[in-house]
């Protein structure tokens, strides 16, 4: 390697003037022949001989023809092999993420959440600060367990447990042969699909509709739940 350094500082003058092409391939001619007189049989390539043949693979267009104790190929798997090598190690290398939270302060935390079911994160997050402890709020909620909302019923079953007080209102219009429009009011008892009530009117109000299920249900006797539609 120090002869190469020693044959780069004598051609440095023909780099920077008007011979550069020349320059290279005089460079690279030189260190195959310092290549072969340290070796008797077949060319021995050390680690840095590798590397001064990635950079001229780079930055040198004529590479190729210069090259004699290798294959252009195996200088292209000397670059790929020194890429790969460099991001492993940089993929070694510790990261530096979020630091733990103290094991204290998530007793802490879990402990304040159990005792006080209604309080989220933000008020969590403002008594801790009260206490000096300085935590995000974001690290609070991800320390609190999450609380399953107790399961609601289905449709299905929601209709299942109170047919027998569901009871439908509804409009519908029949026209006639003199071109008049009537409206008829029906309610329907859904647990025997049995009609309980209806009217016919031609200009249906508010105070007539709300007589018809007074007339439907007397005595208080409407069932609790009620679906409604529109005309």
């Amino acid at each position: 390697m120090i002869t190469t350094l020693l044959h780069l500082l004598r051609l440095f003058p023909f780099l920077c003037g008007g011979h550069r092409q020349l320059a290279l391939e005089n460079l690279a001619l030189r260190h195959q022949l310092t290549v072969y007189k340290r070796t008797m049989n077949r060319p021995t390539l050390r680690r840095s001989d590798r590397l001064f043949w990635v950079a001229p693979s780079r930055l040198w267009a004529g590479w190729r023809q210069a090259l004699i104790i290798a294959a252009p190929d195996t200088v292209l798997r000397w670059h790929r092999r020194r890429f790969r090598e460099h991001w492993a190690r940089l993929s070694g290398l510790p990261t530096r993420g979020r630091p733990p939270v103290n094991t204290e302060i998530i007793v802490l935390v879990r402990k304040m959440a159990a005792a006080n079911p209604l309080w989220g994160a933000p008020r969590i997050h403002g008594e801790l600060l009260k206490l000096g402890i300085d935590v995000a709020e974001r690290t609070v909620s991800r320390l609190i367990s999450k609380r399953r909302p107790p399961p609601s019923q289905t449709w299905r079953a929601f209709l299942a447990n109170h047919v027998g007080d569901l009871v439908s209102i509804d409009f519908f219009t029949v026209p006639t042969a003199r071109l008049r429009v009537l409206f008829v009011l029906v309610v329907l008892a859904h647990h025997r699909r049995r009609v309980l009530h209806f009217n016919v009117t031609e200009h249906p109000t508010a105070d007539w509709t709300a007589q018809q299920i007074v007339d439907t249900f007397p005595d208080d006797t409407a069932p609790a739940v009620t679906l409604s539609a529109d005309a």
